[in-house]
């Protein structure tokens, strides 16, 4: 098919010539992502919703997720509300994107946009996700009624913003994700590895497990994940308060959703509980539901990596 017309000048049918190249081009680079992404090749994602059968959904990146379940886990092994994530979520998506960056306005720093000079910690601290979502807790629990404030006062109480009303944006997203990362919402966080032929540690998860949520989220019997060709490592659910009726259903899906957030940087190739599974291999299916083995601990997370 000729796309260029005879009766066309010289110049003219030289620049729809090279328009014509230039949208080839294009069309050949739109097929060839869209191939990479059919076939796994595409960059890593994830996805929260509201309830496994839709609603409203917010998609974000896996290093936003990594960041985002940290400071989830942070704030949960505090004792802190549901509320009190979506704030620290908010607050981050604001500040730095849920990214750990290593700049912004004259010495801020990190997810929370951080300042050495103003008292923060050292530079190195604040680059630590767990220790700048440590102490934006500890800055937040001392506003009086935090939880009762609008999502943009609190905040602003805490990060003495030159722009307090951009957090009110953040405030539905961040409420999904806190919803998912607290154990609130079951199956609703899944994610997309890129299978790039890296293999796991297990111990390497489990060290990650106790930064986040403190040494006793392992009992000690728990048997060492560092053992010779283990790839599994079982999380037992214990119920925080016998006075909360889904206590231990709400832990339960707080550590699954964390591990399948954090699944791109630690080589997390499976997640089973309470009946449902998430594999990276499946990743589009989301959560399945899975019949347990015979002998499978039920009341435990199940996390296996990479081999």
């Amino acid at each position: 098919m000729c796309l260029v017309s005879e009766t066309a000048s010289p110049v003219r049918r030289g620049r729809l010539r090279r328009f014509a190249a230039a949208l080839l081009v294009l069309l050949a680079l739109a097929g060839y992502v869209a191939v990479r992404y059919v076939t796994g090749g595409g960059p890593p994602g994830c996805v929260v919703r509201a309830s496994e059968k839709g609603g409203a959904a917010y998609r974000l990146t896996a290093e936003q997720a990594d960041n985002a379940a940290t400071i989830a886990a942070v704030g949960t092994t505090r004792g802190m509300p549901q509320r009190a994530v979506t704030i620290a979520l908010a607050t981050a998506m604001q500040e730095s994107a849920l990214r750990n960056i290593t700049y912004g306005d004259r010495d801020s720093l990190g997810l929370f946009q951080q300042r050495p000079s103003q008292g923060w910690g050292t530079p190195e601290q604040i680059l630590d996700p767990v220790y700048s979502a440590g102490i934006f807790y500890d800055h937040l629990a001392e506003v009086p009624g935090y939880s009762r404030l609008p999502l943009t006062v609190a905040a602003q109480r805490v990060q003495r913003s030159g722009f307090p009303q951009a957090y009110a944006k953040h405030e539905p997203d961040a409420t999904l994700l806190s919803a998912a990362l607290t154990g609130g919402a079951s199956a609703a966080l899944s994610c997309a590895v890129r299978p790039d032929g890296r293999a796991g540690d297990a111990s390497a998860v489990q060290e990650e497990l106790a930064r986040a949520f403190g040494p006793g989220v392992l009992p000690p019997s728990a048997p060492a994940a560092g053992a010779p060709g283990s790839s599994v490592l079982s999380v037992p659910v214990d119920r925080p308060d016998p006075d909360e009726a889904d206590g231990a259903d709400r832990r339960g899906w707080e550590l699954a959703h964390w591990a399948v957030a954090r699944s791109d940087a630690l080589r997390v190739a499976e997640v089973s509980y309470a009946g449902r599974v998430w594999s990276s291999d499946r990743a589009v299916e989301g959560w399945r539901a899975q019949r347990p083995a015979r002998g499978d601990d039920t009341g435990s997370v199940r996390i296996r990596v990479a081999r």
